[in-house]
């Protein structure tokens, strides 16, 4: 009760008075787990199936080695294997940082940010080709390790939230960044924030909390009026399989071009769904047998959903359903781990141990980029900033650029 009282709260705010120890990081499974004690683990969705980086480089080296004793040069390469739409994007941060997420600036495509664990915040003002350290000396906490899970920007207004709790906001399109306080009562982890202009964003927690300001992040009002653990406790006999082992988290959340949601709970056995205006998050059963690893919003409206052993499904017509069919994908056995659409044909998907998929006919059929098979990560985030400028983002600091 005392949680559902909190959610119907229309504010939440809290004076930088009171930022501090409270921000402590909680031992518990998150959408993205604790770092281990030697390296920074991966979010749950992806599977370490990687290969050393030891033998990524001796790969790179015998590849060059072939091509220089050819007598024809890198077109006796090409005529083995095709040529990738990708290119690896050198960083100058640790192997084990996990790359979390990236946004540019529109009014200006070339400037963008680029996420990850422990404290990374990376800035490119050439389109993403080459990266530096960008230090905001108020996200600069020696008591934290912050993971920065997520950014948008809206004009040159931009976000970005992490856990510990931190909330960054500027107005310059990054030039300069302020760090606004938060409640030390919010429900679970910042996970994901949206911008929408005029001072205004939606953010969104772990454990389903929705807020949205219109004020610079001071006060924050509730769009989700009861927890995610309150709405099934009610719906229970609605006969959602899995409900009864909901740990009260979501494994992942994405939201569409529109404003609804869709997660997956944390342990894959069903999902739910979030549209403007309702009350409360709407549970609805898997419609396959395999636990569910990721779910998002294809180029049309409809939904693409993604299985623990690398099966890919999409649904039937557009908008929310629960009716799926499923797509044959030449995944080898690894995991699928995200989609991203180009256009409305094109899309690509990536996942464990360099999986690389494109799919220019809607979904209907994928191929896969072999030219991605010998890189040493997961490949875990698919992100298209426009038509001509993508990235994805993998486990080990990698991160790949679209070519085209």
């Amino acid at each position: 009760m005392a949680a559902l009282q909190h959610l119907s709260s229309s504010i939440i705010t809290s004076p930088p008075s009171q930022l501090g120890s409270r921000f402590h990081s909680r031992r518990r499974r998150a959408l993205f787990p604790s770092a281990s004690a030697n390296r920074e683990s991966p979010p749950p969705q992806l599977i370490n199936n990687a290969i050393s980086r030891r033998q990524l480089i001796g790969g790179f080296h015998a590849a060059a080695a072939a091509v220089s004793l050819s007598p024809l040069g890198s077109k006796a390469l090409a005529a083995d294997e095709p040529l990738s739409e990708w290119e690896r994007v050198y960083l100058p941060i640790d192997p084990g940082v996990v790359l979390l997420d990236i946004a540019f600036v529109p009014d200006d495509p070339s400037h963008g940010f680029l996420l990850g664990t422990r404290q990374t915040i990376l800035e490119t003002k050439d389109g993403g080709n080459t990266w530096a350290p960008r230090s905001i000396p108020s996200a600069e906490d020696e008591d934290f390790n912050y993971r920065f899970n997520s950014i948008s920007f809206k004009g040159k207004e931009g976000w970005i939230v992490g856990k510990p709790a931190i909330l960054l906001y500027t107005a310059d399109a990054g030039d300069t960044w302020q760090r606004i306080p938060l409640s030390a009562q919010l429900p679970g982890d910042m996970v994901y924030i949206e911008a929408t202009g005029d001072k205004g964003a939606e953010m969104v927690t772990d454990q389903g909390a929705i807020y949205i300001t219109s004020n610079g992040g001071y006060n924050w009002k509730a769009a989700v009026q009861e927890t995610v653990s309150a709405t099934l406790n009610r719906t229970v006999s609605s006969g959602i399989s899995g409900a009864s082992y909901y740990t009260g988290t979501f494994s992942t959340v994405n939201r569409s071009p529109e404003g609804n949601y869709v997660a997956v709970s944390s342990r894959g056995n069903f999902y739910l769904t979030w549209e403007p205006g309702q009350p409360f998050w709407q549970p609805h059963n898997r419609a396959v047998a395999r636990r569910i690893q990721n779910m998002g919003w294809r180029a049309d409206g409809g939904l693409w959903l993604l299985v623990r052993g690398g099966g890919l499904y999409l649904s039937k017509g557009t908008g929310i359903t629960e009716e799926f069919e499923e797509i044959p994908v030449q995944s080898r056995g690894f995991g699928i781990l995200d989609v991203g659409y180009r256009s409305q044909d094109e899309a690509w998907a990536a996942g464990g141990s360099g999986i690389l998929l494109k799919t220019t006919n809607s979904g209907k059929t994928w191929i896969r980029d072999k030219a991605a098979d010998n890189i040493a990560a997961n490949l875990y985030s698919v992100k298209f900033i426009n038509d001509k400028q993508g990235f994805v983002l993998g486990n080990d600091g990698v991160l790949l650029k679209y070519l085209g």
